[in-house]
């Protein structure tokens, strides 16, 4: 059971974040596990919205006071949450932050969560496919497109194209395009 929390309605720009892992400490600290390996909307947010495990339909609001990294996690306070018992309570849940509370990314930097259903076209304008996800691989990021099934296939066709300025021209987040420098048969 969630300490006493006001209850709220998700934001309709709400994007999820991260997930409690559990308390961190006695005096009412808890873990959270982001989603992003840079994850300064947890830092840039004072109000959280948790959703408890289990896919309950209740969302509550959590004013934070304080958020900072710590090892693998970020660690977090809330004047709500004052002993280890209450933060334990948080365990499992999902936490959601407005996306209108996301930090302004600078030129040429964007969001994972902004360009997941974009359209990619090459060059020459062949449909790549659109966004479905986006994979941190070691020094660089890459997109995993998905397209449409060949001629006479069912299976929908995989891309993945590195997120790199050689070879991405172009991202119109407006125009929902990321303009490429690739070929369908890479």
């Amino acid at each position: 059971m969630l300490p006493a929390l006001e209850a709220a309605e998700l934001p309709a720009d709400a994007i999820e974040v991260g997930r409690i892992a559990d308390a961190w400490g006695i005096k009412g600290w808890f873990k959270v596990f982001p989603h992003s390996a840079q994850p300064e909307a947890l830092f840039s947010s004072r109000r959280w919205f948790l959703m408890p495990p289990g896919g309950a339909a209740q969302v509550f609001r959590l004013p934070v006071r304080e958020a900072r990294e710590h090892a693998d996690c970020v660690v977090a306070s809330s004047p709500d949450v004052p002993d280890r018992t209450a933060a334990e309570a948080l365990k499992g849940a999902r936490v959601f932050v407005p996306r209108s509370s996301f930090p302004t990314p600078g030129d040429d930097e964007y969001y994972w969560v902004d360009l997941i259903g974009l359209e990619v076209h090459n060059r020459e304008g062949v449909v790549l496919g659109t966004v479905r996800e986006l994979l941190a691989t070691g020094p660089q990021t890459t997109l995993v497109l998905e397209a449409e099934p060949a001629a006479g296939e069912t299976k929908p066709v995989e891309r993945m194209v590195p997120f790199v300025s050689a070879f991405v021209d172009k991202v119109d987040l407006q125009a929902k395009l990321i303009t490429v420098d690739w070929q369908p048969d890479y």
